[in-house]
């Protein structure tokens, strides 16, 4: 893969224009100054030339030959052969091909062709997924050591950058994350680290995203997970904000951060008569208090779901969950389709569920009743998900729903 810049002359090729998602033919009287390398940041094209310097003449008709063979060979036999050179790709999928060593044009969503021996193609989930960044010891400005983990989602921008730019992407966004995070949070005090925890989440994704995107993966949201204070510091005492205020994560980005400020000034101000260091921790960002009406069993719960279904919350979430309960070593199965009309919710099994969710019946109980965020239920490993992460995070909907 070549990219190149504009200057102005006479070559034909084809560039990817990440404004439009798509590949674009240049024409005549525009000349491509070949470079040698496979991204193009500042202007956000990656070109791919049938026609570069790299390539010579004898070369180019060797392959145009080839290609024609194959072809022929392809169409001549194309009832045998159609069930191996036509492939489905999916709406959230794209095929990277490379054509005799020489990358191609992305591929779908829709039925497409892909030769024998010349083609090599690999396929690309463009869906949003997530990963959990293990906690690391993070030395803050003012000397203490605390664990610091991170919640990221992200997602495939550019399926060519993702397959050349880098051999495993996973394994590299993780390592990325992880040298960010302790970067970033070393130039930080503890108490701004405990206090500032969503606008910090925000820096980091930026801060992950100016390294990654060249990669073609686009991070949407770091949500960081604070831990236990390994170290005190040094000038100050520790802060660490009780999970008791619920309603601090029901408020909006710049209300919140106003309502923690508040919190953190009358919270690190004691008597003088009783001064005291508070540092309470749990593993939950979240523990209101349990009403007394909030349901015991995952039965209750679901007779106080099917009471709250209505088409309001069915335009806002538009999804089917299917859940598998673990309850004394027994499996249970329930379903809560918000797809249409105004929804259901029942025993037994859905015919097509966007999402399924496994997890004990306990786990469950804490997620409806807000003591267990479903996100940091996932990252813990105690909610397993199959289907796109971002679907199931629409849960929330029916949990803030219950809160009321």
């Amino acid at each position: 893969m070549f990219l190149c810049r504009s200057n102005g002359s006479f070559k034909l090729g084809r560039y990817f224009d990440r404004s439009k998602g798509a590949f674009v033919k240049l024409g005549h009287g525009q000349h491509l100054e070949t470079l040698t390398v496979r991204k193009s940041y500042e202007s956000g094209a990656v070109f791919v030339s049938p026609s570069d310097a790299s390539q010579g003449w004898l070369s180019w008709v060797c392959n145009l030959i080839i290609t024609f063979l194959v072809y022929t060979v392809t169409f001549i036999t194309f009832p045998i052969s159609g069930w191996f050179v036509l492939k489905t790709v999916p709406n959230y999928e794209k095929i990277v091909v490379f054509r005799l060593g020489r990358i191609c044009p992305p591929k779908g969503p829709g039925i497409i062709l892909v030769l024998p021996l010349i083609d090599q193609w690999q396929r690309v989930d463009l869906r949003t997924r997530a990963f959990n960044a293990p906690p690391c010891q993070v030395r803050t400005l003012d000397g203490g050591l605390l664990l610091v983990g991170a919640d990221i989602q992200f997602r495939i921008w550019n399926p060519v950058l993702s397959v050349v730019s880098v051999q495993d992407l996973n394994v590299s966004t993780r390592m990325t994350a992880h040298k960010v995070l302790s970067h970033s949070l070393s130039k930080r005090t503890v108490r701004e680290i405990q206090s500032e925890r969503l606008k910090l989440g925000e820096y980091l994704g930026m801060d992950i995203n100016e390294m990654t995107r060249p990669w073609g993966l686009e991070v949407d949201r770091v949500e960081l997970v604070i831990g236990s204070l390994v170290q005190s510091t040094e000038e100050a005492p520790p802060l660490i904000v009780p999970p008791s205020m619920s309603g601090m994560e029901s408020l909006t980005g710049p209300i919140q951060q106003i309502a923690m400020q508040i919190f953190t000034q009358s919270f690190s101000q004691p008597k003088p008569e009783d001064s005291v260091t508070v540092a309470v921790t749990d593993e939950s960002p979240l523990a209101p208090s349990l009403t007394p009406s909030f349901p015991h069993s995952v039965e209750e719960l679901l007779s106080l779901v099917q009471l709250l279904l209505s088409e309001s919350l069915v335009s806002r979430v538009q999804a089917c969950f299917q859940f598998y309960i673990t309850e004394d070593k027994q499996q249970q199965t329930y379903y809560v389709d918000l797809r249409q009309g105004s929804g259901a919710a029942g025993v037994g099994l859905s015919p097509d569920p966007d999402v399924t969710l496994s997890l004990t019946a306990a786990d469950l109980l804490s997620l409806f009743e807000g003591t267990l965020r479903p996100f940091a239920a996932y990252s813990m490993g105690r909610l397993q998900i199959q289907g796109d992460i971002r679907t199931a995070m629409k849960l929330e909907e029916v949990i803030q729903l219950l809160k009321k």
